[in-house]
């Protein structure tokens, strides 16, 4: 095969204390890309936990930086999800050139046979799409998660609830978000392992670095869509997923601040103020119907089970209604 007719793609693997796993997604993504031409960034996003010669060392050892397949390097400073792939993606490729399209794949996740080729080919044939998203898996081979509706109020309340009852009564305006297991349009996909097209960054911006993580991709294709790109959630790029290593979210007994952060600056940048609070206020009344319902059933569960949720909500909420929340200029871009 001609690589010199092949489209350019950059892929991103942003480590945080997690350099071994982060090594066997590189070796992941340097198989997957074996026909395909283009290179892979480890970008270490400030570990200071010796992540960063870790990985420096793998690549010597593995013969990478010979190749120059894989390029390892130091962000400097660990300003978030979006602030650490930024980094690479402006640095673009080693020759100078911008790719024709990002890959984004987390250091906690490994791609299956042909899945970054798969992306590859569905924008080469779709000129009018600006993200694709893999098929998450779980370690086992489940499908997990790939694709999701924008939160809103209705959302934000049902999320809470888990009520079958309410959810019945809401469903038409509920809109549940598919693992998508069909190839389907969808509003946003995970940043797990997921696809930009590079004339889109070019024209909505990077990540806005106001986030330091979660909603940061939501943002971002949001950002896309009213750009009148589309967004597409793929099958058949399929990728296992070790969820919450990298974040730490499989260990939280509570909700970090930094997600109320994102929260709230996700709606009162894109939303406004009163939608903001309106929203709020129905995933709080979600949390009180939750309450009641484990009050009736003490077994009840559902995925979100950390502790002084709707206590720490209300409290962050007040504390930055309180706060000035400007939207910075110049930092998505």
């Amino acid at each position: 095969m001609n690589l010199l007719s092949e489209p350019k793609v950059l892929t991103v693997i942003l480590n945080y204390r997690t350099p071994e796993l982060a090594v066997k997604a590189a070796e992941g993504a340097l198989r997957e890309m074996a026909d395909l031409d283009g290179e892979i960034a480890i970008v270490d996003n400030d570990s200071q936990d010796g992540s960063f010669e870790h990985l420096l060392a793998a690549a010597v050892e593995n013969g990478w930086t010979e190749k120059g397949r894989i390029h390892v390097y130091s962000a400097g400073h660990n300003g978030g999800f979006g602030s650490g792939n930024n980094f690479a993606i402006r640095a673009g490729l080693t020759s100078g050139e911008k790719p024709d399209y990002v890959y984004l794949l987390n250091p906690d996740a490994v791609p299956e046979p042909g899945a970054i080729r798969a992306l590859v080919d569905f924008f080469e044939a779709r000129p009018d799409v600006g993200v694709v998203g893999s098929l998450i898996l779980t370690p086992d081979g489940a499908p997990a998660y790939g694709a999701f509706r924008f939160p809103s109020m209705v959302r934000e309340f049902e999320d809470a609830a888990r009520t079958a009852v309410l959810s019945k009564v809401l469903e038409r305006g509920r809109d549940p978000s598919p693992i998508a297991l069909d190839t389907v349009e969808v509003d946003w996909v995970s940043g797990s392992s997921v696809m930009f097209r590079q004339a889109m960054l070019d024209e909505v911006g990077l990540f806005d670095e106001t986030f330091f993580l979660y909603f940061e991709e939501t943002d971002l294709c949001l950002r896309c869509k009213r750009a009148g790109w589309e967004i597409w959630s793929l099958p058949d790029s399929r990728v296992v997923h070790i969820g919450g290593v990298a974040t730490g979210m499989d260990r939280w007994e509570r909700v970090p601040n930094y997600w109320f952060d994102s929260r709230y600056y996700y709606f009162r940048k894109n939303y406004g103020l009163p939608y903001t609070i309106a929203v709020t206020l129905a995933l709080l009344a979600g949390e009180g119907v939750w309450k009641l319902r484990r009050l009736v059933n003490p077994k009840a569960v559902r995925y979100r089970d950390t502790n002084r949720f709707g206590r720490d909500l209300l409290r962050h909420h007040l504390r930055s209604l309180f706060t000035r929340h400007a939207v910075p200029t110049g930092t998505a871009s």
